[in-house]
């Protein structure tokens, strides 16, 4: 096989309580990557279509990730590689994620698959590293290995394990037309908590697990919380709170911040909830005179995937 084209899907990353830490994927929105093989050791951005930027292989996460996955096996293969951007970088869905998830995921079907999938995550955080300046895997692990992802630890290792899908529940994304820079909003996070906010937090990211686990989707809601984040970047997102209230009206059974904003993602139990919601919040978002994407999906639990 010398040319492949994949998908890699977009993500909704700390899924409230869990920064840095939890991280699942959606259907529909994502990066479509051709790479195929060259006759020399070159890795050419041949073009970027629906987002200005870098071609450059040393100032792309697409290629900075692939570069690591070739030093790690000893190759000297390069590759001509084409990305088709389904959704703007600096949403909040994870846009260099899916890039570099999906790069070494192509790079790595066209050298003979040498690793493991789940094992291709050490690859494209290098390159996630480099867009976002810190090592998370909220947004890497899902985009390729799809599903709901938690990461229990970094270091010494990398430790990441998964968690059931209640089959019924729906993901809202609301997308208002805002970009917020992931290394930016980063610089908002309080470096310190008191007990009482990280004993809080610990018990709603137990809750989430449990609720996941359990399709408990009352439990669900409480746990969804968030003291760290949420609190300081949601002033960032025009009409954060108004949109949460309109989402738990139609019985959202979670909400919050996707990533570092501006999308917000909402859970519902039933699609007929989430499409009662929408009218509502396209509304408000018209009397703001803001453009708004709302996307529908359910948790996508396959990850990167060849599609020709």
């Amino acid at each position: 096989m010398d040319e492949i084209k994949v998908f890699a899907p977009a993500s909704v990353a700390n899924v409230g309580c869990g920064y840095d830490t939890i991280g699942f994927a959606i259907d529909g929105l994502g990066d479509e990557i051709i790479m195929s093989k060259r006759s020399d050791s070159k890795l050419v951005i041949k073009e970027i279509i629906g987002a200005d930027l870098p071609l450059e292989p040393e100032e792309n996460v697409a290629t900075i990730s692939i570069r690591a996955l070739l030093d790690h096996l000893g190759s000297d293969q390069g590759f001509d590689i084409t990305i088709k951007k389904l959704f703007k970088p600096g949403s909040g869905l994870g846009s260099s994620a899916s890039s570099a998830a999906g790069a070494v995921f192509a790079a790595n079907e066209l050298l003979g698959e040498p690793i493991d999938k789940k094992d291709l995550i050490h690859f494209a955080l290098e390159g996630e590293a480099f867009a976002s300046k810190s090592y998370h895997a909220d947004n890497v692990a899902p985009s390729l290995i799809g599903g709901f992802n938690v990461i229990r630890a970094y270091e010494p290792e990398l430790d990441i394990f998964q968690v059931n899908v209640p089959a019924d529940l729906w993901v809202l994304i609301i997308f208002p037309d805002v970009v917020i820079k992931t290394s930016e909003s980063k610089k908002l996070i309080p470096t310190s908590l008191s007990i009482k906010d990280a004993r809080d937090q610990w018990s709603n990211v137990a809750g989430l697990i449990q609720a996941f686990n359990t399709h408990d989707f009352e439990l669900l809601r409480k746990s969804v919380t968030d003291l760290v984040a949420e609190p300081v970047r949601k002033g960032l997102i025009p009409g954060y709170d108004q949109v949460k209230q309109l989402a738990y009206d139609h019985g959202s059974v979670g909400f919050n911040i996707s990533g570092s904003g501006p999308s917000m993602f909402a859970l519902f139990k039933n699609e007929k909830a989430m499409n009662a919601a929408k009218p509502e919040i396209k509304k408000l978002y018209e009397e703001m005179n803001l453009p708004v994407i709302l996307h529908s999906s359910k948790i996508n639990l396959r990850g990167c995937e060849v599609i020709s």
